[in-house]
């Protein structure tokens, strides 16, 4: 998930099967069996906003029309709601330090919570106030992504599995396994959840994965190559994609990544 010197373009599925020709031909994949592949689901930019190139972003998310934004990097890390359209910051908490850096956050129940990544740490606070934790919980894996469906907080650890959390005791209910038709797909990252799916940036790619959120399938792929284009990359400041948020009154997602310049409003096509 974390620090990254550069972004990675090139990226790689996990394929595990049992074919013993597969043993001398890393070449022969064989099909995870039941699995269908992936859709290629194709996008439209709607508008370009500028963004924070300061902000490391870890989560975003729309809450009554307001963009949150959740950022790590330790000290500077922090929770902040931003006016998209202008990328000025408006107000801002930060709570990070030597040792605390933040991850991904997402709005249950009249609650934010936010992440953080190796600390075992959960941030609460109540809604309409960022300025101050209302009260922490604890979180055995390393936290990575969140989001929620309408009783669940979901929970990813930058393995292939997410978790479905109980939001008052941050005990895992449930667990599922994500896999497309060649295996299992980690480094699950920033999350969304979008009328029963999971959209997830997979860390140091350009891509963006559309999980069936009951069996935990990749249904769908979401290709951003080129989304930030090349004179807007500052060379060792500018990373990798991360950040989605679906904006329920447009039904369009707004994407970014760590120290990007811009956030870009697209429509997927589903």
């Amino acid at each position: 998930m974390k620090i990254n010197i550069g972004i990675l373009i090139a990226f790689s599925f996990c394929s595990c099967n049992s074919d013993k020709n597969s043993d001398h031909d890393p070449d022969i994949v064989v099909p995870h069996i039941g699995i269908e592949a992936p859709v290629n689901l194709q996008f439209s930019v709607i508008s370009q906003y500028a963004h924070d190139t300061s902000a490391y972003t870890q989560g975003l998310e729309f809450y009554n029309n307001t963009l949150y934004e959740g950022t790590g990097d330790f000290e500077t890390s922090s929770l902040r709601i931003t006016d998209f359209k202008t990328g000025n910051v408006t107000r801002k908490h930060l709570m990070g330090s030597n040792e605390i850096f933040g991850e991904g956050i997402t709005f249950l129940n009249n609650k934010i919570y936010q992440l953080t990544w190796q600390n075992h740490l959960v941030y609460v606070y109540d809604a309409k106030n960022i300025d101050k934790p209302i009260k922490t919980l604890n979180w055995p894996y390393e936290g990575w992504g969140l989001t929620h469906d309408s009783s669940n907080l979901i929970v990813s650890d930058g393995s292939s599995n997410i978790y479905f959390v109980e939001p008052e005791t941050f005990k895992v209910k449930n667990t599922i396994s994500v896999k497309d038709d060649q295996g299992p797909v980690g480094m699950l990252n920033e999350l969304e959840y979008v009328n029963g799916s999971i959209y997830a940036n997979v860390y140091q790619t350009n891509l963006i994965v559309k999980i069936n959120a009951e069996s935990g399938h990749v249904i769908g792929r979401i290709s951003l190559e080129g989304l930030l284009q090349e004179k807007d990359i500052v060379p060792n400041r500018t990373d990798v994609l991360n950040g989605i948020a679906y904006n329920e009154a447009t039904k369009n997602f707004l994407i970014t990544g760590k120290r990007w310049p811009k956030m870009f409003e697209i429509k997927i096509n589903q």
